[in-house]
């Protein structure tokens, strides 16, 4: 059996800041990632007040370990990441809690590639860091650091760059980076493609004044009121270091993130049919759907934008067309771009997809798309794999798949029992285009989660 990692999750190590999260901690992660990755190394934080010191303490392990530091300052994890992929940096590290509030704190590991760290890389990264396994230089082989909140502009023209010039002419938007890092870049993105941009909540800010990291339809009620009053195409909001996009419509409604894949898959499918779309166990069934519109093919991954990032890079590499990625939570990753969730390139292809509709507002689009009812549901146990294992049982005659967790699969009806990767619960998800189909494998599922 293999080992699982200790300290890392699915998106890096994160803890409340002066408890898990320590400069001391930080600095043993920088160490060990140095030791394993000798050469020129990219950091980056989001806006959170600890940002800066966690910051200080990773380059200090780093260039312990004699690797040379480039500090980009505060922008976007995807930012961070194309520019350590378009300009081959030998890695990098973020500095981030991503969604969570602002207490807490974290680091992301990120490969020469752009992607995260894989799973078996990171624990041989934990590794190093219980065993104090760390390659240091001697005084005069120690790492230089220098400084470059400027390499922000390569992401901005990459994503720019990505779609006809002036398409958004005529389009107002309004964006709420949320006092994160995306208030440096999704506003000058979308104004150089041409929209009349409004924004709020785009002052720097890691006490996060206006909203929470995670941008909720309950949090998001002002960029709506904002997108109503200034007659705007639609409303953008990003987590705390933007590797997601979240959209409200027109009207001001929320856009449910399976419906916001499913609008930009549609788009980006209908320009590179017959492809493969990449995406979790846990995302619509409206996917699926959408690809086969397109002659598309849907491959599954677990949960987690790594593995579907890294599964995309293996099709790829297997000569395989891929058209598209993606996880149903706002995080979309574009292959002809880079392997990672791209909030920016997101709140973009926005501004694309209601171009091509010519005219038509996207909450038109929106209601077009066929109409799943999903229920979720969390339920806190002492042994999930003992749950997951019994639910696997009593659904033993049934069509399951064991990518991640057990999920029956029915004509009408799907359902998904998994473990958290984080704490002690299972995750139960349940989709039909019928609710009352839904509702009654829900009950079904809670006779064995209940026993």
């Amino acid at each position: 059996m293999q080992k699982g990692k200790r300290m890392f999750g699915t998106n890096g190590v994160r803890g409340v800041v002066g408890e898990e999260m320590t400069p001391a901690l930080v600095l043993k992660i920088g160490a060990a990632l140095g030791s394993m990755r000798k050469g020129t190394i990219a950091v980056g934080r989001d806006t959170r007040t600890s940002g800066e010191a966690l910051a200080h303490a990773l380059k200090a392990g780093l260039l312990m370990t004699g690797c040379d530091v480039v500090d980009m300052g505060i922008l976007p994890t995807p930012a961070l990441q194309y520019i350590i992929k378009a300009n081959r940096f030998d890695g990098g590290a973020m500095i981030t809690a991503s969604h969570n509030p602002p207490e807490y704190n974290g680091v992301k590991i990120i490969e020469a590639d752009g992607t995260e760290m894989s799973d078996d890389e990171t624990i041989r990264l934990e590794d190093r860091f219980f065993a104090g396994e760390f390659n240091a230089a001697s005084w005069d082989r120690v790492g230089a650091e220098t400084v470059a909140p400027d390499r922000i502009e390569e992401y901005i023209q990459a994503v720019v760059g990505h779609f006809p010039p002036g398409i958004g002419e005529g389009m107002t938007v309004v964006v709420d980076p949320g006092s994160g890092p995306a208030a440096l870049t999704t506003p000058i993105i979308l104004s150089r493609m041409g929209c009349r941009v409004h924004t709020i909540n785009a002052r720097l800010d890691g006490t996060f004044p206006g909203r929470m990291p995670e941008p909720t339809p309950e949090g998001l009620q002002p960029l709506s009121e904002m997108v109503v009053a200034t007659g705007a195409a639609f409303g953008v909001a990003h987590d705390g270091d933007a590797d997601r996009a979240v959209f409200v419509d027109n009207k001001g409604c929320y856009i449910e993130e399976n419906y916001e894949f499913g609008l930009v898959e549609d788009y980006v499918c209908s320009r590179n049919p017959g492809g493969l779309v990449v995406t979790p166990v846990a995302t619509s069934r409206l996917i699926r759907e959408i690809a086969e519109r397109h002659g598309c093919t849907v491959d599954y991954t677990p949960v987690g934008s790594i593995y579907v990032a890294r599964r995309m890079i293996e099709l790829m590499g297997e000569g395989k067309k891929v058209s598209f990625g993606g996880e149903g939570n706002g995080g979309l990753i574009y292959a002809d771009h880079q392997f990672c969730r791209d909030g920016g390139m997101t709140a973009a292809m926005m501004v694309a997809v209601l171009a091509s509709h010519n005219g038509r507002k996207l909450s038109e689009i929106r209601d077009g798309l066929p109409a799943y009812h999903l229920v979720k549901e969390k339920r806190h146990v002492r042994d999930p794999a003992t749950l997951v294992h019994a639910v696997e049982e009593a659904f033993s005659g049934e069509t399951v798949e064991k990518i991640d967790g057990i999920k029956i699969v029915r004509d009408n009806v799907w359902a998904l029992v998994r473990a958290s990767g984080t704490e002690p619960m299972v995750r139960i998800m349940i989709e039909s285009k019928d609710p009352a189909v839904a509702e009654a494998m829900y009950q079904e599922i809670m006779q064995v989660v209940t026993g």
